[in-house]
């Protein structure tokens, strides 16, 4: 039987949502790697929508977070608020703006962010069953409060970095596709498009990252 791991998501597109590259390399990552995925992201409305064409905000339309990722998964998604973390061996948040501005408030509140009662629900869920969890590009400040002390990294940015210390982790810089591996916490992260990436960057962090994750399940 193929483990089960959830691939949360903030909607679709990396300035309001989940960054796309990045989700899909990791969905790709993981059903290469012989693993079940099943998406989830929160039923709420997005912080802003953003037109990526012109990198503006729109402030006439409104997003549904749910909605908009169930575009990456094709419709095959489930509502974050009915994840149950014994029904997944394993869990993986990609990047985008979504994660900072939907999944939590990182985006505008800095050290002072809070997290979306869902995610952490489901997070916490995770760390309460000692089942890894792998962070990429800024999702990291999503789970950097929930861990106790997590060692990670979201690349070079030396403000980010040093705002998730002042958190209560310690940052490592990375390249690309470098991954840093949390034991104590069995926590994976990568810093995919926080660096001036390209599509195969991703698809290697992603790889490098899911395959790092599938080795911690019940280590």
């Amino acid at each position: 039987m193929s483990v089960k791991v959830a691939v949360i998501l903030s909607g679709c597109g990396f300035l309001d949502g989940a960054e796309i590259h990045e989700a899909v390399m990791t969905l790709y990552a993981l059903q290469k790697l012989g693993a079940e995925t099943l998406c989830f992201a929160p039923d709420i409305e997005q912080h802003d929508v953003v037109n990526h064409l012109t990198k503006k905000t729109v402030l006439s339309e409104s997003r549904n977070v749910l909605i908009e990722s169930a575009r990456i998964a094709r419709g095959q998604i489930s509502d974050l608020a009915d994840f149950n973390p014994a029904n997944v061996d394993a869990m993986a948040l990609p990047g985008g703006f979504g994660a900072a501005k939907n999944l939590s408030s990182f985006a505008h509140d800095g050290a002072d962010c809070t997290i979306n009662p869902d995610v952490e629900n489901a997070i916490s869920g995770m760390i309460k069953m000692s089942k890894p969890v792998a962070a990429l590009c800024i999702s990291p400040a999503v789970v950097a409060r929930l861990y106790n002390h997590p060692t990670l990294t979201i690349g070079q940015d030396v403000d980010t970095a040093s705002t998730l210390e002042s958190m209560g982790a310690h940052h490592e810089t990375t390249g690309h596709g470098e991954v840093i591996v949390d034991r104590t916490n069995k926590l994976v992260t990568t810093p995919c498009y926080m660096l001036d990436a390209t599509v195969p960057d991703i698809a290697q962090g992603a790889e490098n990252a899911m395959e790092v994750l599938l080795t911690l399940i019940d280590d």
